[in-house]
């Protein structure tokens, strides 16, 4: 309930207190309590009202009467649900095309805003009474400083030594001409402009800001489009980061400019303060940062009182930049940018408080932007009051697009990706928000400015960032049309393979089963190596060759891995060349990382790990290797480890007994492939071979074109090896999925200690009628799948293989597979 109560003079504190008895209000039984709301009031007869909401303690229950919405704490609760809601479900809608979460954080506090739902007076007063927009506010500005906290804290400064001259003139191009054809443009429509914004200060703080594409904006719709380990990807992040740089003494120019309208001696001030605060904040702030990364234990997160303390520090940087003079919201982005990033400090802040900040804090963020948004008061203000604004804005866009595009295209990027760069820096988000509110406290712009300044931030957003998705694929140039596969490998030919390790556990398996392909004198193996380690606590991806740089120090897992594989290479050390490399990114990402060592190494096969883990992590894992499966510039192999591979010690005699295989021969590409490595594996005196090859009965179902390079493969291996004791080929034919599952039970007694399986391609479908339904696993295929699950309790491990994917010949297709030839070995 709101009432307004006249104020003629005198303190309105006063005012209660005299008429109602230190503020309550009695009302028969129930008291009630006034609460006094800022800023809004309506003008009475009798003077200036003040608007006040009668506000009762705490409600009986709707089952006595009371109405909870009439609670502020109760109302605030439902808005909180009511926006996580809505912003949701549009995410969901928008999601397909291939719209940024942003876009519907921005829509959704719209919608609850005076422009749609809140234009209804029930449900303003109701679920946006003013004392609760008021908390809103709060909390939404809150949530503003730990965004910006926590995308300080993943920004990674180290890009900018690392960027060559192409990202720093790209970057410095693209913020000085926008600026200065911004500052051009503005000044020649100046007089048309109100007063407020026709002032040099406020040119300069608009022209600057729409100059500037702010890293903070940039990462996380590069990470919801997978480009973050691409090449356009890196390469954006690394100008948004320079950018950002150079742009921001603009923003701190015009910003000085602003403070000293009143009088100059505040610019002053305003300079010295922000020099003492940067100051603190790189000379304490930042050593205290690094004494609590030494002082915790490697391997172990951060002490929890740490955390909190760190946590708090937004608070006191808040408080004190507001203190100074300085935009509230500098403060927790310079404390987290002073934080070093990744693990352990990094990472433990990102992952105890990213989930909270971005579901919780910030749809309340953007509920509080929502409620200042109103078109009606745009179209009360007039076309000819906010043309200049709209002009200036789409010019600094324009201005913005065309510098990138023409500095891109000057240093020989393809066009494609000149114009992908392009849109990217022109996307905004939730920094040009902030600097929106800013400008309105600083009275640069009003109300309907502020509104169609807002809108027009959702709609470059949303008709950029799709442009983006069609313009730049970052996995078209892995698949090849040369064949890169272990059957097409000629004789006496090195053997290239990228090696992916998880984690140590994976180690001695993957050097077991090297060592049991027989690399040889005559065809030896070059490794190559990469951990994988997921991205938490910083930005930008980091791709490490340990031959050209070190690991940093919070990475020391990654010594470890390779220190074991170099043992291996010196027991080896004539057949077997090791490079070993880090990528550390995003798991949705790291198909990239993989796809491009294998494509600029021309490795014949990648082999990748599986997780039997069914969490998330194990998720992402299979997500990766599907990526991995599908745009491969070689043949792909999935190792499941089932611990029976793992040597006594590396550099000595690697096995004590002989080793069983088993081919699973059921036809296609990816079979024939399974077959030329078995091929490979019988030159190793101590592996015994048996190739058992499924068929249709009466040929059912078979593609003839595929059956005769099965037929042609399986001569050519029998016929090489039809002499060799340690070789066994046997066939069996079957009706339909069930028989072949039964005949492979029949192996399922420890006979083998590996079982190696073609993953799909080519597969007569008669061989897997009716199992289509039993795969969890896609990633292994049906087959794969079945001998890597509980139902076949055998201690063998598997190796599941698919033959090279070539560009023409589109994914995963099961016909013409080229030109096949069959080399004697």
């Amino acid at each position: 309930m709101v009432r307004v109560f006249p104020v003629v003079g005198g303190n309105f504190a006063q005012y209660v207190w005299r008429n109602f008895h230190g503020g309550d209000i009695i009302s028969g039984k129930m008291v009630e309590r006034i609460q006094v709301v800022g800023g809004v009031g309506h003008k009475t007869a009798d003077g200036v009202g003040i608007a006040c909401r009668v506000s009762r303690p705490s409600t009986s229950g709707v089952f006595y009467g009371s109405n909870p919405l009439e609670d502020s704490f109760s109302a605030l609760l439902l808005d909180v649900v009511f926006v996580i809601l809505i912003i949701h479900l549009l995410h969901l809608f928008l999601r397909p095309l291939h719209q940024p979460k942003i876009v519907s954080q921005i829509l959704g506090g719209f919608i609850i805003g005076p422009s749609v739902l809140g234009h209804n007076n029930n449900f303003r007063l109701h679920l946006f009474p003013e004392d609760v927009s008021f908390l809103l506010t709060n909390i939404g500005l809150i949530g503003f400083m730990y965004f910006l906290f926590i995308s300080g804290v993943k920004t990674d400064l180290s890009l900018i030594k690392k960027a060559g001259k192409k990202e720093y003139s790209i970057a410095s191009f693209s913020v000085v001409v926008p600026l200065l054809l911004n500052i051009s443009f503005a000044l020649l429509i100046r007089k048309s402009m109100n007063e407020d914004l026709a002032k040099f200060s406020s040119i300069g703080a608009i022209t600057s800001s729409l100059a500037i594409t702010a890293f903070p904006v940039v990462h996380p719709i590069l990470h919801e489009l997978n480009l973050l380990s691409s090449e356009v990807g890196r390469m954006s992040m690394s100008i948004s980061i320079i950018s950002d740089a150079v742009g921001i003494n603009a923003v701190i120019a015009f910003e000085a400019a602003i403070q000293g309208e009143t009088d100059a001696i505040n610019s002053l001030w305003y300079l010295i303060s922000l020099i003492v605060l940067l100051g603190f904040i790189v000379f304490g702030v930042r050593r205290a940062m690094h004494w609590i990364v030494k002082r915790t234990p490697e391997g172990q997160a951060v002490e929890q009182g740490f955390v909190v303390a760190i946590l708090l520090g937004v608070l006191i940087m808040g408080f004190l930049t507001d203190l100074f003079g300085i935009a509230i919201l500098n403060g927790p982005l310079w404390l987290g940018m002073a934080i070093p990033d990744g693990p352990p400090l990094g990472s433990t802040l990102v992952e105890r408080s990213e989930t909270i900040i971005s579901e919780l804090l910030m749809p309340v963020s953007f509920a509080f932007v929502g409620l200042y948004t109103d078109v009606f008061e745009m179209a009360k203000a007039g076309w000819p009051t906010l043309a200049p604004l709209f002009f200036l804005a789409l010019a600094g866009h324009f201005f913005k697009l065309g510098a990138t595009l023409v500095a891109s295209l000057y240093f020989q990027l393809p066009v494609r990706d000149s114009l992908a760069v392009s849109f990217i820096m022109c996307l905004r988000g939730q920094v040009e928000i902030v600097l929106l509110l800013h400008w309105m406290d600083k009275k640069i712009i009003k109300i309907p400015e502020f509104t169609m300044l807002v809108l027009m931030t959702a709609t470059v957003t949303a008709i950029v960032t799709p442009l983006v998705s069609i313009l730049y694929d970052p996995t078209k140039p892995y698949m090849v049309n040369k064949r890169r596969t272990i059957q097409h490998l000629p004789p006496g030919t090195k053997m290239k393979i990228v090696v992916c390790i998880e984690d140590q556990g994976d180690v001695a398996a993957l050097v077991s089963l090297l060592d049991m392909s027989n690399p040889t004198v005559v065809s030896p193996f070059s490794i190559y190596a990469l951990h994988l380690i997921e991205l938490v606590g910083r930005a930008a991806p980091v791709f490490i060759d340990h031959k050209k740089s070190k690991a940093p120090s919070k990475y020391t897992a990654s010594d470890s891995i390779h220190n074991a594989l170099k043992l291996y290479e010196e027991a080896r050390s004539e057949l077997v060349k090791l490079h070993t490399y880090t990528a550390v990114a995003p798991k949705r990402t790291m198909n990239q990382d993989i796809c491009e060592l294998g494509l600029i190494k021309r490795a014949n096969l990648i082999i990748l790990p599986f997780s039997r883990n069914g969490e998330h992590s194990g998720v992402r894992l299979q997500n990766m290797n599907i990526s991995v499966l599908e745009h491969a510039p070689c043949s792909v192999g999935i190792l499941v480890d089932k611990c029976n591979l793992h040597s006594p010690m590396v550099g000595q005699s690697f096995w004590n007994s002989a080793q069983h295989f088993v081919v699973l021969f059921l036809g296609g590409a990816d079979a024939r492939e399974a077959l030329a490595y078995a091929d490979r594996v019988i030159g190793n005196q101590d592996v015994y071979v048996s190739v058992i090859r499924f068929l249709s009965q009466n040929s059912k179902g078979d593609n003839e074109f595929e059956k005769k390079l099965d037929d042609g493969m399986v001569t050519w291996f029998w016929v090489k090896n039809e002499t060799n004791e340690r070789v066994i080929y046997r066939e069996v034919v079957v009706r339909n999925g069930a028989e072949t599952i039964a005949a492979i039970q029949t192996m399922n007694d420890d006979s083998y200690d590996l079982v190696v399986v073609g993953r799909k391609q080519g597969i007569n479908p008669v061989l897997l009628e009716g199992l289509s339904n039993w795969s969890n696993q896609n990633e292994l295929g049906i087959i794969g799948d079945f001998v890597a699950s509980e139902d076949f309790t055998a201690a063998s491990s598997i190796l599941v293989m698919q033959q090279q994917v070539l560009r023409d010949q589109g994914q995963f297709s099961s016909g013409v597979c080229g030109k096949i030839r069959f080399d004697i070995r």
